[in-house]
């Protein structure tokens, strides 16, 4: 065997909270990468409940790696959150209607951050929140209940509100590495026959096992 099928609906039998999400989508604009799961108490909850403010005409897109592990109560806030900032009230007056639509902002007029991006082999821990067009690298680890504003580099671990690097996980070669290696795109039976050396902190074993055909 070359670990789980990456097309089961909930690859732990008997824990119906664990589940692959790309498996359990249905917006377009959401695309997750193989293995990528999260963990939700109740197992009929849709992961996309999570995505909120993400409204079609906006246009921006979530897109997460492969191989990422989203704690329960992760939330990500995309571009439909935003309210019109540069004049004196941000009240949406215009989704009420009855006379308010005429105050109807341009979409040139609302902050737009971009498309919100998770690499791959991410952690997001316990109820994080991702805000707008947030970039979170390869290998980072969020810490739980942080709230991620800005950009976070790879293998970095960040926490709090607003989140904050605590540290590098690896040194900057290694990190360098780690990013050419890319272990990830590896196919099942190489990361199935190689998980010792991906699971340990043995870079030249890694290196060695990458230039191999």
């Amino acid at each position: 065997m070359f670990g789980p099928d990456p097309n089961e609906t909930h690859p732990m039998p008997g824990h119906p909270r664990m589940r692959f999400i790309k498996n359990h989508l249905s917006r377009p604009n959401i695309e997750v990468g193989e293995y990528t799961y999260y963990d939700d108490p109740d197992p009929f909850a849709e992961f996309e409940h999570n995505v909120l403010y993400h409204y079609p005409f906006i246009g921006d897109k979530l897109v997460i790696g492969k191989f990422c592990a989203i704690a329960c109560g992760t939330k990500f806030i995309m571009n439909g959150a935003n309210h019109k900032l540069d004049g004196f009230s941000t009240y949406p007056f215009s989704i009420f209607r009855n006379g308010w639509e005429k105050s109807l902002p341009d979409l040139s007029q609302l902050p737009y951050k971009g498309d919100t991006v998770i690499g791959n082999d991410v952690w997001l821990g316990f109820e994080v929140l991702v805000m707008p067009g947030v970039k979170i690298g390869d290998g980072a680890i969020v810490a739980s209940r942080s709230i991620v504003v800005e950009d976070v580099p790879p293998y970095t671990i960040v926490g709090g509100n607003p989140a904050r690097t605590i540290r590098k996980r690896f040194d900057d070669d290694t990190i360098a590495a780690l990013l050419e290696i890319k272990w990830w795109d590896w196919p099942a039976e190489k990361i199935t026959e190689n998980l010792k050396a991906i699971t340990s902190n043995n870079i030249e074993s890694l290196k060695r096992l990458a230039a191999e055909s």
